[in-house]
């Protein structure tokens, strides 16, 4: 193998029950003192571009045998639940999302040169294109391998929104019940607009199928035999730190307890909203963001995300109390409209519309509506010096990723066109830069 001993890294033993740090602590840190940042890519064969069960590989080069989990100086690896995905992530608490983007894209670089020996590589998007999750799923079968068999028995996971999705998750502190309050009810009401900066999946099944976010689509669905594990995606108001684990965790715990005697999932992670709360780091993780094409663009994505929610807890433009009250159905419902057609969904709804300090207006699209929130949180310097403002220049002006490979396929793409667009942006992910 050609890749020299300087790119391993240090195996981590593997942590009780998948509790992680990603990035977050113990530590009671305050609201935006640090982030962590996970990001989820699909190992592929570098020439038909086919999923590649080889995740263990990987681990097990760059951390020794049996690994599951490697830690580098400032990212670790890790597996997921099934063998085609390898996580990449934080592996401290940092104090800004300033030169990430760098690190993270040494890290692409580093796990393509492992990979090029099997002739797999990694690919951006949150799907994979044409994968058939009922034959080509394989779950990771090493350490905590307990946890995915009991997925496994309980909800059957060799579907779409299981086995074939790939995420961007950002993980933000809070050192109190206040803050912990005020995080969620601003994560909760911008929940629905994160598919119009971040839908990266047009396709399914190796077809268009007229939604620009399918990985969100099968998402909300895969958990219905107990529905109370991914509720309305958008997680339910509450005013406590008792309140969250009323309405959400109890309730959860006891719908799937017949199912999961042994308790095995009975975890604060087993919640799959769109936003979950881990007192088990003091952090609240939000999850409905899809993977881009390089890492800059989801750091840029992250940031502006995060400076919007700076804005919404400090009462910039409306006050907490309106937050709590903005009802789940309109949340759902703008929600699913942004699953279908991103950043050109449309927002009727004034109200909501004052909660980002638009006035005047009975409607506007997403991208409008992020439009002014750029202007409103980021400064141009700061998006020049950093370069996030190409990215999100990139997402405004030619839309979502999402929008972007469905132009660049065409109306009704054949298996050849598809793999041309994705050897192009597996080629976007090595290098760094934005699919144009």
């Amino acid at each position: 193998m050609s890749v020299q001993p300087l790119l391993k890294g240090k195996k981590r033993q593997p942590p009780k029950a998948r509790d992680e740090q990603a990035g977050i602590g113990q530590t009671a840190w305050h609201l935006f003192d640090v982030f962590g940042v996970e990001l989820e890519y699909m190992i592929v064969d570098r020439k038909t571009l086919a999923v590649r069960p080889d995740a263990d590989k990987i681990l097990g080069y760059a951390g020794g045998e049996g690994a599951s989990e490697v830690e580098f100086a400032e990212t670790a690896w890790s597996n997921e639940l099934v063998l085609h995905v390898l996580e990449m992530k934080t592996v401290q608490p940092r104090g800004s999302l300033l030169a990430l983007d760098g690190c993270f894209q040494v890290d692409i670089r580093r796990a393509n040169e492992i990979l090029a020996a099997w002739d797999a590589m990694l690919m951006p998007t949150s799907m994979h294109p044409w994968m058939d999750p009922a034959t080509e799923t394989r779950l990771w079968p090493h350490a905590q391998n307990e946890i995915y068999e009991a997925y496994e028995r309980i909800f059957g996971v060799k579907g779409h929104g299981w086995a074939n999705v790939q995420s961007t998750h950002i993980n933000l502190p809070f050192a109190d019940e206040d803050e912990f309050v005020r995080l969620h009810a601003a994560i909760r009401v911008i929940l629905p607009l994160l598919p119009a900066l971040a839908a990266s999946s047009p396709l399914q099944d190796g077809r268009l199928t007229g939604l620009m976010d399918n990985r969100l689509m099968a998402y909300s669905m895969m958990q219905q035999r107990v529905p109370s594990v991914t509720g309305r995606v958008v997680p339910e108001s509450v005013r406590s730190i008792d309140a969250y684990h009323d309405k959400i965790l109890g309730k959860m715990y006891r719908e799937i307890a017949p199912l999961d005697p042994d308790g095995v999932l009975q975890h604060e992670w087993l919640n799959s909203r769109g936003a979950i709360a881990r007192f088990d780091r003091n952090a609240i993780e939000i999850r409905l963001l899809d993977i881009q094409e390089h890492p800059g663009a989801d750091v840029a994505i992250a940031a502006l995300v995060s400076c919007l929610l700076q804005k919404l807890v400090t009462e910039k433009w409306t006050t907490l109390a309106k937050l709590h009250k903005v009802p789940g159905e309109l949340l759902e419902r703008l929600l699913f409209g942004a699953i279908r057609d991103a950043e050109l969904t449309r927002i009727w709804n004034r109200d909501y519309l004052k909660l980002f300090g638009v006035t005047g207006r009975d409607s506007m699209t997403m991208n409008e509506l992020w439009h002014h929130i750029l202007t409103q949180c980021m400064q141009p310097e700061e998006l020049a010096r950093t370069g996030w403002g190409t990215c999100l220049k990139t997402i405004n002006e030619q839309g979502t990723l999402a929008r972007r490979i469905s132009n660049a396929l065409g109306a009704n793409p054949n298996r050849d066109r598809i793999n041309e667009v994705y050897g192009k942006l597996s080629k976007c992910l090595e290098d760094g830069v934005s699919f144009l």
